[in-house]
């Protein structure tokens, strides 16, 4: 009874504790002793073993990784748990029982099922990804070379070195020869996790994570966070105390920045159309006052169903100039796919209206320098950062709305993206939020500056606009997806279950068993 209770309690307990390693915990250590428990869990198991293995693996890491969502429907919670849980255990059926290259084969495995939750139901939900577990530990370097699914890759591949050493180790019955062929690999791999991490940390200019023209000019900015209480909807946050929060804090403005950047959804405008109206002249008015760029987020109905998210630029003398609108929205938060179906589901009722997807590049050209604008939850998707940097983005801008969630847990998550997307671009962040984090994070991933949750706040700041590219820049996910199916490939031919298995119309002769000292060889037939 014990060894199936055993078989079941490890891969749940490791998918668990890389739950625990996310924000706000943020316990690095603790992913990776999760992740080597995962993978020692599928050692030697059939296809459905391994499956069975990945999808408790998954129950454990989303059920903690993604309890934010219980607020808001308990239901939707448990479906989102088993959507995520099932993506990882399609993953994790692809890693090989055995074999000399089980590890980098596991790298990869889990690495192609991080791409598939990125990208799939309805735009993906990176929220939960092992990767924002690693950040703030030496492998989220790595992100400079292949964004965070090569943070994933680094990690699984570390931890599943350990788990093959601690396999090889626990087998009394190996032989000393076999115990070195499975060791060395293993270590092979522990010196790649290493190499990964610390080739994307060196900082040198011949090092193409760290090319830069020269040095940029320095921009000023003033990050706004109005406070207050922290809800669900409008009904009980109305959107003009919010407004006038985010007005009155600005006069608290006591330096002379060149920009000024609202959040997300500030200026709320329903049926009101932005052009034209009252909001649209005191953010005019805002901008003439300090000579400074004002970015703001600004949301109006378009028609019965449908409504704009978009950042708009006014120009320190009170014009219009720029406007970008979100292009990654929020699958049942911002639009409700398949509306017809999910409404005999759910109460839609707070999501009444579809928000409408924008398109571009994400960068904006304002008169305080070329700015990659991620609206939100964009800052969770690299490509998002990718195109906007790649357009001549020199600061990265995050105008955000996190403050539907009840506890730290998303906002958490939050810091922990933008901080990636530092890493990855080789760009300066700056993160507006209404009621928090607001904060100013470096290319190193380090955060600045950062605010508390609720409260009222400025951030004043100055940081150097950059022109540089990094690996991830130039090359994208591509090169990370493409090495994963080779070790997927190689693991599986260089496996011993494939070693062994018989060609149709080829019957397998039973191996011998080599005699006990205790018991005498049976005579052969």
């Amino acid at each position: 009874m014990r060894r199936p209770v055993v078989r079941l309690a490890v891969p749940l307990v490791g998918g668990a504790l890389v739950g625990c390693s996310l924000p706000p915990l943020t316990a690095w250590p603790v992913g990776l002793v999760g992740l080597a428990l995962v993978v020692f869990a599928l050692s030697g198991r059939s296809f459905a073993g391994r499956l069975g293995a990945g999808m408790l693996a998954g129950v454990g890491q989303f059920a903690v990784g993604l309890a934010w969502a219980v607020q808001f429907s308990e239901a939707g919670y448990v479906v989102l748990v088993i959507v995520e849980a099932a993506i990882l255990a399609l993953g994790a059926a692809l890693v090989p029982p055995s074999g000399p290259l089980r590890a980098p084969a596991a790298a990869g495995a889990f690495t192609l099922a991080e791409w598939v939750r990125d990208s799939w139901p309805f735009g993906g939900l990176p929220l939960g990804s092992a990767a924002l577990g690693q950040v703030g530990g030496p492998l989220q370097f790595a992100a400079r070379l292949g964004g965070p699914l090569i943070v994933v890759f680094t990690a699984v591949l570390g931890a599943g070195a350990v788990a093959e050493l601690v396999v090889s180790a626990t087998t009394a019955h190996a032989h000393a020869s076999r115990r070195a062929n499975q060791d060395f690999p293993a270590l092979a791999c522990l010196v790649a996790c290493g190499a990964l991490a610390g080739a994307g940390s060196v900082s040198l200019p011949a090092l193409p994570a760290h090319s830069r023209s020269g040095p940029g000019r320095e921009l000023s900015v003033a990050l706004v966070q109005g406070g207050g209480q922290r809800g669900l909807s409008a009904v009980e946050v109305p959107a003009a105390r919010v407004f006038d929060a985010a007005v009155r804090e600005t006069e608290r403005i006591r330096g002379h920045p060149e920009l000024i950047l609202w959040p997300e959804d500030v200026v709320a405008m329903g049926t009101t159309p932005f052009r034209g109206s009252r909001a649209e002249r005191t953010l005019e008015e805002i901008a003439r006052n300090h000579h400074a760029t004002l970015v703001a987020g600004v949301t109006e109905d378009v028609g019965a169903t449908r409504f704009r998210n978009e950042i708009v630029a006014i120009s320190p003398s009170g014009r219009l100039v720029a406007t970008f609108e979100k292009v990654h929205r929020v699958p049942f938060g911002e639009y409700v796919p398949y509306r017809s179906f999910f409404s005999h589901l759910a109460n839609l009722s707070l999501v009444p209206r579809d928000a409408i997807p924008g398109h571009g590049s994400g960068m904006i050209a304002t008169p305080a320098g070329r700015l990659a604008a991620l609206i939100s939850f964009e800052v969770f998707f690299a490509d998002r950062g990718r195109s906007g940097v790649g357009a001549g983005g020199r600061v990265i801008i995050v105008p955000t709305n996190t403050s539907s969630y009840s506890n730290a847990q998303a906002p958490a998550q939050e810091i922990a993206a933008s901080r990636l997307q530092a890493l990855e671009e080789d760009r300066y962040v700056l993160q507006a939020a209404p009621t928090g984090y607001s904060a100013v994070i470096n290319p190193s991933g380090a955060v600045l500056r950062e605010t508390a949750l609720s409260r009222p706040a400025i951030v004043e700041a100055t940081v150097p606009e950059l022109d540089g590219t990094t690996a991830y820049q130039a090359a994208g996910d591509l090169p990370v997806l493409i090495g994963s199916l080779v070790l997927v490939a190689l693991g599986w031919t260089l496996s011993e279950d494939r070693r062994i298995t018989p060609r149709p119309g080829q019957r397998l002769r039973r191996r011998r068993r080599s005699p006990s000292p205790r018991e005498p060889e049976p005579p052969s037939v």
